[in-house]
């Protein structure tokens, strides 16, 4: 098993900590309606892969559209937190930004995967690749 990694939302009500299934390997942004306002950058995790330590509590849940993934965030800060994915039910999305030490201006290049179309109504792949360039290093 990997490192856990430690991980909290914005306000501390929610802590958590999170194998990843293959390191930062498997970042990347979604183009659905839903995740094209979030904004987050996300890494895998299996189901086993997160252990809410402190707020279980205070975790609400969004669902939508087909109601099959399960969008975690924090009812005091109202960060999100984690996904368990449509797209794999047996997998979270994490958002790298709840990472202690993990910024999504980390990586030069995020893989964008074709949300609209979504690999389990018969499309997916990839959208396209975000990428975030420094103008300076501070």
């Amino acid at each position: 098993m990997s490192e856990k990694l430690n991980a909290q939302c914005h306000c501390g009500a929610v802590i958590f900590t999170v194998d990843l299934l293959d390191g930062f390997n498997t970042i990347r942004r979604c183009n659905c309606s839903f995740c094209r306002m979030r904004g987050a950058v996300v890494v895998s995790a299996p189901l086993s892969g997160i252990q809410v330590t402190e707020g279980k509590d205070k975790l609400t849940e969004y669902r939508f559209n087909t109601g099959t993934a399960v969008h975690y965030f924090c009812a005091v800060c109202g960060i999100y937190t984690f996904h368990q994915r449509r797209s794999d039910p047996q997998q979270y999305g994490v958002n790298v930004a709840c990472i202690e030490g993990v910024s999504p201006f980390d990586f030069t290049d995020v893989t964008v995967s074709n949300g609209i179309h979504h690999p389990s109504d018969g499309g997916g792949g990839v959208a396209g690749i975000l990428t975030f360039t420094p103008t300076s290093k501070s």
